[in-house]
């Protein structure tokens, strides 16, 4: 079931602002805003659009129930550079939402995230469907190298009791306090593994993540690390800083921690 605002009425209106970067991906904009147009979510408060590379003019809604925003960019900036910049640049929402453009909305995911809000949750998340309805991998465990290399040989070992150590930077909604607390996205990540770093530093802060199964979002991925030389050196690049950097080795010994207190009262 999907919740709604009318069904919950202590849930508060206008509580998130939701940053896309289009990277010359107008068409994809305009069916994302279309959505929101469509569900005029009552709990969204502002629409911030960077268009990060110079591209033709992207068509507005004729009644987008919320304020949109454009920011354009004189020189291309990183994923969490331009969400950085957004959320800077926003004065309202207690919650800032991470989009990626090639999103889709069947139905209106904030007011299921809202009600997931609880005062320790730092990151809340969606859940992410493949187009022709099957569960996305966007809940996952810490890559480490060994991890990925099993992954890639298709002899992964998941642990399916296990919680995930980070949601996949397609949606996720950062609380206010928390963004700040952790100064948002590291920017020396230019692109890929920002996601994985910004959940390691808000666990290692004290905030829990959260995933909202009755919030809905269909992601058709791009894998372009995939088909692109010059976004798997990024990916490279971005692997190599975060398995070097003080807060995935923080975050994998507080994981290894929780899994031996969790284990402990069935060896008692």
């Amino acid at each position: 079931m999907i919740a709604s605002a009318d069904a919950h009425p202590s849930v508060e209106a206008g509580r998130f602002t939701l940053s896309v970067v289009s990277h010359e991906q107008g068409a994809l904009v305009e069916s994302l805003l279309s959505d929101l147009e469509r569900l005029a979510p009552p709990l969204l408060a502002q629409v911030i659009v960077t268009r990060n590379l110079p591209e033709a003019p992207i068509r507005l809604p004729a009644t987008l129930a919320v304020p949109l925003r454009f920011i354009d960019n004189p020189h291309p900036k990183g994923f969490g550079a331009n969400h950085n910049a957004a959320f800077a640049a926003a004065g309202v929402g207690d919650w800032f939402v991470v989009a990626n453009p090639d999103l889709r909305l069947a139905h209106d995911p904030f007011p299921a995230l809202a009600l997931a809000g609880t005062a320790d949750v730092g990151l809340l998340a969606p859940q992410v469907l493949e187009p022709d309805g099957r569960v996305a991998d966007s809940a996952r465990p810490l890559p480490t190298p060994l991890a990925l290399l099993r992954r890639h040989l298709g002899g992964s070992k998941a642990r399916p009791h296990e919680p995930p150590a980070w949601y996949a930077g397609m949606f996720v909604a950062v609380r206010r306090q928390a963004w700040q607390a952790v100064g948002g996205f590291d920017e020396r990540f230019h692109l890929y593994c920002e996601d994985v770093d910004l959940c390691a530093r808000l666990r290692l802060a004290g905030w829990q993540l959260r995933q909202a199964p009755e919030a809905q979002v269909v992601h058709a991925a791009r894998r372009a690390s995939r088909r692109s030389l010059r976004h798997l050196g990024w990916h490279l690049a971005s692997l190599a800083r975060l398995w070097t950097s003080p807060a995935w080795r923080g975050y994998r010994a507080l994981l290894r921690r929780e899994r031996a207190a969790r284990a402990a009262p069935a060896r008692s």
